[in-house]
């Protein structure tokens, strides 16, 4: 399944026969506004089923960071309760900047569950089409996937410090953090040394709408990204990092990037671990 679906594709997808259609998650999520859930209850796509990012997507904040992984357990009972079932495709769509969705996106197939896809422009993009809304809220049957951790690669702090030295780590983070210039939320300001600046929002236009292949191999070879180059990402807490690893997907990189999901959040959180400031890795 691509790592990609338009607003067409999926419009006639959902048109179709009820065994077709996908298991659509809703994962609308602000760090800072109105709940998603509020969102989801005025105004969500037919069928959708609203997946939280805290609860559901993440585990505890505490010593892992602000996002960790959530446990396998857990992750398996809501995604079992909004309908997802072995081998069946999902989509999934946010209202930002598609960083939720990929997060989502991300957790699938870590979790071993290949089939499924983030909408392309998200809900924005659906509603500006003027394509079906409800307000009704659906009662999947039980699914039946099994969480089987291990299906994308993952970095911890020593992991992320070798490779930014030694491959290519991508701080997905605004440059203003990245500097060092402000932290806004974690204990420290900077980067890991050696990281590499690569904004995610990068990864969309001005429309909201992902780049395509070629804007976006373009763009990471301009990084530093050459095929046979490892690369893992980070970013605050690990969720917008996970686009990162869909943009590189979507660009044709052989290999999926690691994810740092701790991220700076839990870096910083260590006294003993060193920083970079500045626009420069370091």
């Amino acid at each position: 399944m691509r790592p990609m679906i338009t607003t067409s594709e999926l419009a006639e997808q959902l048109s179709g026969p009820e065994s077709a259609r996908s298991v659509v998650l809703d994962v609308r999520w602000r760090l800072a506004g109105p709940p998603g859930a509020d969102s989801y209850r005025e105004a969500h796509l037919p069928g959708a089923v609203y997946v939280d990012l805290d609860t559901a997507l993440a585990g505890e904040p505490g010593e892992g960071g602000r996002h960790p992984l959530p446990e396998p357990e857990t992750l398996q009972r809501h995604l079992r309760a909004a309908g997802v079932r072995a081998g069946h495709p999902v989509v999934v769509y946010d209202d930002s900047d598609g960083s939720v969705a990929a997060r989502a996106w991300w957790l699938l197939r870590w979790a071993g569950h290949a089939e499924v896809a983030v909408l392309d422009g998200g809900f924005a993009a659906w509603a500006e089409e003027e394509r079906p809304l409800t307000d009704e809220i659906p009662s999947p049957a039980e699914g039946d996937i099994v969480v089987e951790p291990g299906g994308m690669p993952v970095l911890d702090a020593a992991d992320a410090a070798t490779l930014a030295r030694d491959g290519l780590l991508f701080d997905a983070r605004a440059r203003p953090r990245y500097a060092g210039e402000t932290e806004p939320i974690d204990p420290r300001a900077g980067h890991i040394p050696g990281a590499v600046n690569a904004p995610f929002s990068g990864h969309v236009g001005e429309d909201g709408r992902w780049r395509d292949a070629s804007e976006l191999a373009e763009r990471f070879e301009g990084l530093g990204v050459a095929p046979e180059t490892p690369v893992g990402v980070y970013c605050g807490s690990g969720v917008t990092a996970s686009s990162v690893v869909l943009a590189l997907e979507v660009a044709g990189h052989p290999e999926p990037a690691a994810l740092y999901a701790g991220s700076w959040s839990h870096w910083s959180r260590d006294p003993e671990r060193p920083l970079a400031t500045g626009d420069l890795p370091g």
